[in-house]
């Protein structure tokens, strides 16, 4: 029988005879994260949540034995297309978890959705999948793109900064980022800066920033890129507010350390959040690993328990019921409580964190929460 069919027959044994009629089966789960280069620590930490989870369930999702495919899409949009037809065609993945960019989630979404399998982002959420471009069978379990940055839109205009400078990569999600940081800061937008995705030398960009005396900068660097800005602005004796998301966190800190020491940040979880599955989790993951876990880790951790948690109530991983299952998910996450918005993005809190060293740790703690039972902006475009 193919694969196709064995989910037909799954889906009707779980409407005949219960959810856990269905539950003897194996289940391919295809992961698509960026794991090598300057970026490739955000697909680890993605990884070794979802992994973690994994384990900690015996190998199962729903009662479901997982077979777990990774392949790492290389941060190239062309590669991740043949990866992700391989997935779905060759190894007949029931489900895709991925990605990391949101260049390579617009990318890979058209085959992975064609294929018929649900396919949840543990990280990228650009804007237009979450409004005109959404799609029942895909869910983002970490954020849209815009969240966090609204986060210190919010902040700039508390702190009263008339003159604030913007700086991210040219692609998606640094056009997300500036739309989120602008759709909350009242002051003057003193420059745009869009930098080309990978770049590791900011000079010129750092240059022009001081020039302009804005009363703080807002960058969004992810992975090595964030590393590298963080050095050079430290390097460059700017004496202005960094604000940031996805630039400071537990994948950069570890290489940027006391530079980043007191840098703000945007972000919908933090080790410190007060909730018993955020308080398993940190320690298990830091005993497992060996290293702080990031919001990176947490999304991946958090994918893996809405997944069981649907897959469970489904008894199958065929994509209408499994996501009829995931929008009904109201579970206890790392960060507390989870449900999906009518757009199958998260409806939650967002928080502003603080780079500090506790130990010879490096890491995020909450300094306040901005935003409660946030909303993408982009929902009410959506139509399913």
């Amino acid at each position: 029988m193919t694969k196709t069919g064995r989910r037909a027959l799954a889906a009707a044994l779980a409407l005949g005879l219960g959810a856990g009629a269905a539950q003897a089966e194996q289940i391919d789960v295809g992961m698509m994260l960026t794991l090598s280069g300057p970026p490739a620590a955000l697909g680890t930490h993605i990884r070794d949540g979802f992994q973690l989870a994994l384990e900690e369930r015996g190998g199962k999702l729903g009662g479901f034995d997982v077979n777990l495919i990774v392949v790492d899409d290389e941060l190239k949009p062309d590669v991740a297309v043949g990866k992700a037809k391989a997935l779905v065609e060759r190894d007949g993945a029931d489900i895709v978890v991925g990605t990391v960019f949101s260049n390579v989630m617009m990318a890979v979404f058209k085959p992975v959705i064609d294929a018929g399998v649900v396919l949840v982002s543990p990280n990228a959420g650009p804007a237009p999948l979450a409004g005109k471009g959404c799609h029942p069978h895909h869910f983002n379990v970490a954020w849209q793109n815009d969240g966090n940055h609204e986060v210190l839109g919010r902040h700039a205009t508390e702190q009263g900064y008339a003159r604030l400078v913007l700086i991210a990569p040219n692609y998606q999600a640094g056009k997300d980022a500036m739309a989120g940081v602008k759709r909350f800061y009242e002051g003057e937008v003193a420059d745009e800066i869009f930098t080309q995705l990978g770049q590791l030398d900011f000079s010129a960009e750092l240059a022009r920033i001081a020039a302009l005396k804005p009363d703080a900068v807002y960058a969004f660097m992810p992975g090595g890129m964030g590393v590298n800005l963080v050095r050079q602005f430290a390097q460059a004796g700017l004496d202005m507010p960094f604000l940031s998301a996805f630039t400071v966190d537990e994948t950069t800190l570890p290489a940027t350390q006391d530079a980043a020491l007191g840098m703000l940040a945007g972000a919908q979880w933090a080790r410190d959040l007060d909730n018993p599955v955020n308080a398993a989790f940190v320690p298990s993951f830091e005993a497992k690993y060996g290293y702080a876990p990031s919001l990176y880790a947490s999304q991946g951790y958090d994918a893996a328990l809405i997944l069981d948690a649907a897959l469970a109530a489904a008894g199958t991983a065929e994509a209408g019921a499994l996501s009829a299952a995931m929008k009904a998910a109201d579970i206890a996450t790392t960060r507390g409580a989870f449900t999906f918005g009518s757009n199958n993005f998260p409806v939650q809190d967002y928080h502003l964190v603080e780079a500090v060293k506790e130990g010879d740790a490096y890491v995020m703690k909450r300094v306040r929460t901005v935003f409660e039972d946030h909303a993408d902006a982009y929902a009410a475009e959506c139509r399913m």
